[in-house]
């Protein structure tokens, strides 16, 4: 399943960006390969576990409030670290960009953060879960995310562990807490809509120029800016997500889903879960 998403992914990106001409080029673009990534791995799931796909209940409507209640609070979560660093001086804005370019990367970023976290939380997080528990599962998704970004043209060493820390564990902990995929889709979304959409700034050194809403200039040492690869690669976001993660884990700590031992597949789509994956993406 995995080799599967994989190969999900490179369409799903090369379709996001084929489409990625403007405001309705992105939306439609990012809209269609985020469904398309969902399809491929709901059918995935029917066809190799045998059951129905739990982590993406409850239904449509609860889940689209949900998705953009999650989404709020990613966009928030970023708010919070790029406030700090222009507190201290490593950020400033420089004057207004682009409406279009905002909505763009939003659409943009729907595929992103779908695909994203289709194989990193849907996929890897469950396999590890089932063979070293969740323990087990938040620290290889964790450190495999950050690695991920390692192919970024302007990564670092020092930026993919910082995003394995603050993305990869908040993320996986989201998901742990709730065991909806929506949750770390939306805050995923939020994040990196609100990073390069609204303030500006560079996303996980992936070297590509920002068109945001708002032109912007980042300045000071790399510990507060993330220097080339962007906020994510600074002390601040660590700082920040740790308080997310932190709350996530004492969630799941509290509905009795932090496994230590590990579970079979279908333990994780039981009626239980359900009801608590619902009760639980209406939580921010």
């Amino acid at each position: 399943m995995i080799a599967l998403l994989v190969g999900v992914a490179a369409v799903v990106d090369a379709l996001a960006a084929g489409m990625a001409t403007g405001p309705v080029g992105g939306l439609v673009g990012g809209g269609l390969g985020a469904a398309f990534a969902m399809w491929v791995y709901a059918m995935a799931v029917r066809a190799t576990e045998r059951r129905h796909v739990m982590e993406l209940l409850p239904g449509r409507e609860e889940a689209v409030s949900a998705l953009w209640r999650w989404t709020l609070a990613g966009l928030a979560l970023f708010t919070v670290t790029i406030g700090v660093i222009a507190v201290f001086g490593g950020y400033r804005v420089a004057g207004w960009g682009s409406f279009g370019g905002a909505v763009t990367v939003f659409g943009t970023m729907c595929a992103v953060a779908v695909v994203e976290e289709l194989l990193f939380r849907g996929v890897l997080f469950r396999i590890v879960e089932e063979m070293a528990g969740t323990w087990g599962a938040l620290l290889v998704s964790g450190v495999l995310f950050g690695a991920f970004h390692l192919v970024n043209p302007d990564a670092t060493g020092w930026g993919a562990l910082a995003i394995a820390i603050e993305a990869g564990l908040m993320l996986g902990a989201a998901y742990a807490a709730t065991r909806s995929l929506w949750v770390p889709i939306g805050v995923h979304l939020g994040w990196n809509a609100a990073e390069a959409g609204i303030f500006g700034v560079t996303v996980s050194g992936s070297g590509a120029e920002s068109h945001g809403l708002l032109e912007a200039t980042m300045s000071g040492p790399a510990a507060l800016t993330g220097g080339a690869f962007g906020p994510e690669a600074s002390v601040v976001a660590i700082l920040v997500c740790s308080v997310p993660t932190v709350l996530f884990l004492r969630m799941a700590r509290r509905r009795g889903h932090l496994h230590r031992r590990p579970r079979r597949a279908s333990q994780g789509g039981t009626t239980a879960d359900v009801q608590v994956a619902g009760a639980a993406v209406g939580c921010s």
